[in-house]
């Protein structure tokens, strides 16, 4: 059977997903009578909680006695490393852009990565029923991104379709029929051509691993695109690393393929096809999985370096292991260490005392979405504040810069611009009307100073605003930027919250806590309205007397308090706060609780 790899790739919510769900349908995937779920690529629960795409996943569906292996992708930059590993396994990309919002950060990294990699983009404008699309400049965009980002005339000649994936048709005119999604399917076999390892059938058997996964009885298994010869259940294979070091020697105890969404066990792996093997026990990603008598690795695609870093810590406060299992710094570090195993773009480090570990990776959302996994297993844990990572260049000290994308409403792009230009050392590229009432805006930011800034541009902006940011280049240090301006609320008290209290303390600032929660010394419980932090007493209750009033009490009515949500909870924090994360609660504390302790640590600081 003739095959065809590919991969989907766009910004993120531009609709990748779903145009998979639409395919599978179409290319007949599934039954007619079974129960499908939306978005049923979207198999994790944070994915399907929040919508976007987190880890590549591999299906493919047959079309006209040819098989398309598809690869859907992420859409957040905060997880090009997932994109920047399963380009290597496919001949051609299709690329969505959203008919109204054109290309975007997102867009520009996986582009410049598969134009890099030389492969033939298939375009498709999709969302082009939505009453703001246009779909004709967003087609000149691409053009134009296509050319500064170096495509050769190959490239630039691309194909393109207009499409709508929730409506489930593709046509390669806007006033086409708009029945079904025949245009894409023939338009992916006409232009993509075959992999070229079929050609290589005959050599000895080589796959370079591109995702890790695992099977509570086949245990270890491994993805790729098989290179060159075949492979049969059974057959003997040895790993290499990068460096072409012998890893291990192993049998194949199964090979799958992907067959719709489900992986179906198959006889024989041949080149060019996508497929995955279990039985080894050490291999991982970017390994070589070889006959033995291979001797070179095969290379592997570089992942770019990330941008910053978080320490993981063990939750040392008072109310430590009451909500989660596993709490010991040992359990975090195998955690930890599986994750960076699965995931090039992570990477890991101990620190002298044991008990935290230092997490490099390429922004805060990644972040959140390992932290967010962990607790759901169980995990109690102490994060630290996001802190970018420097580089040294002939004794300069150079400092991440990312470009900022942001539509807003007309009226408040003054504050927006003001925010990004002043104090966070922010230069200005372009803005220039997107539609009606708003702005578009690019800028360059360093990425210190676009920590901590989401909540600050969503209250600027009235919740209209969207920002989108990618990493742009390194440049040397711009200088100090200013933190959070104001200061928290601590609590002085172990207990529970009282109503009384807390609506007494009202005046003082805005509460991330309610009544009746358990609280403990150190804890932050609230944002202070003055720029200094301020220890208050949440558990002092109304001194009651013998003699009583009839209706001289006063209501207590408390405003509802500011729940933070974990990205935002770590954004928010100090360099001297940390964020206590359990199962069931996110929490804000100072790194020392004590009171004392905290004035010893601000002293040897200042």
């Amino acid at each position: 059977m003739d095959i065809r790899n590919i991969a989907i790739i766009a910004h993120v919510d531009h609709g990748k997903t779903t145009l998979v769900d639409q395919l599978l349908r179409q290319s007949g995937s599934f039954r007619e009578n079974q129960a499908v779920a939306e978005r049923a690529m979207d198999s994790n629960d944070i994915e399907r909680e929040r919508g976007i795409t987190i880890l590549a996943k591999a299906t493919s569906v047959e079309w006209k006695g040819t098989r398309i292996n598809i690869v859907d992708t992420p859409g957040h930059a905060d997880f090009g490393g997932e994109v920047e590993r399963i380009l290597s396994m496919v001949d051609g990309v299709c690329l969505l852009v959203d008919a109204a919002e054109g290309p975007m950060p997102q867009t520009k990294f996986v582009c410049s990565k598969a134009l890099a990699l030389g492969l033939r983009p298939i375009v498709v404008l999709n969302k082009v029923d939505k009453p703001a699309a246009e779909p004709e400049n967003a087609l000149n965009d691409v053009f134009d991104l296509f050319a500064n980002l170096g495509a050769n005339d190959e490239q630039l000649d691309f194909p393109h379709v207009y499409a709508s994936g929730i409506g489930g048709w593709a046509d390669d005119t806007l006033e086409g029929d708009r029945k079904d999604m025949s245009a894409l399917f023939d338009l992916i076999l006409k232009h993509v051509e075959p992999p070229k390892q079929i050609t290589r059938n005959d050599e000895p058997f080589q796959m370079l691993a591109t995702t890790l996964g695992a099977d509570n009885f086949l245990g270890r298994l491994l993805t790729g695109r098989v290179e060159a010869g075949t492979a049969r259940a059974g057959d003997t294979l040895k790993a290499l690393s990068r460096d072409g070091e012998r890893i291990e020697q192993f049998r194949i105890s199964k090979i799958l393929a992907f067959r719709g969404l489900t992986q179906t066990p198959i006889e024989m792996a041949e080149a060019g096809d996508i497929v995955t093997i279990a039985g080894m026990a050490k291999a991982t990603v970017a390994d070589t999985l070889c006959d033995p008598e291979v001797e070179a690795a095969l290379p592997s695609q570089p992942i770019d370096p990330p941008t910053i870093s978080v320490t993981f810590g063990i939750n040392d406060s008072p109310l430590a292991g009451k909500e989660g299992k596993k709490v010991q710094s040992r359990v975090i570090r195998e955690r930890l260490m599986r994750e960076a195993e699965i995931n090039v773009a992570i990477k890991v480090e101990d620190t002298p005392g044991g008990d935290a570990f230092v997490v490099s990776g390429r922004g805060e959302l990644q972040m959140g979405v390992l932290i967010e996994n962990m607790r759901r297993e169980g995990f109690e844990l102490s994060i630290s504040r996001p802190r970018v990572i420097f580089q040294e260049e002939d004794g300069v000290r150079m400092e991440p810069i990312e470009e900022a994308i942001i539509d807003v409403d007309d009226e408040y792009t003054g504050v927006v611009i003001e925010k990004l230009t002043g104090e966070r050392k922010g230069d200005l590229l372009e803005m220039r009307p997107a539609g009606v009432g708003k702005t578009r805006i690019v800028a360059l930011v360093p990425s210190r100073g676009l920590i901590g800034y989401q909540g600050e541009f969503m209250t600027d902006t009235r919740g209209n605003g969207v920002l989108n940011r990618i990493f742009h280049s390194w440049a040397p240090y711009k200088g100090a930027i200013q933190g959070r301006r104001q200061g928290v609320l601590i609590s002085m008290e172990n207990g529970i919250s009282v109503s009384y209290a807390l609506w007494k303390l009202e005046d003082r600032g805005k509460f991330f806590i309610g009544a009746q929660e358990e609280l403990y010394q150190g804890m932050i419980i609230g944002e202070h309205s003055r720029d200094n932090d301020l220890e208050v007493n949440p558990l002092k209750g109304k001194q009651l007397t013998n003699v009583r009033a009839s209706g001289t009490d006063e209501a207590v009515r408390l405003t509802p308090p500011v729940r933070l949500s974990l990205e935002e909870a770590i954004a928010y924090i100090n360099d001297d706060e940390l964020v206590e994360v359990t199962p069931k609660n996110i929490r804000l504390r100072k790194r020392h609780l004590d009171p004392h302790e905290r004035k010893r640590a601000s002293r040897a600081d200042g």
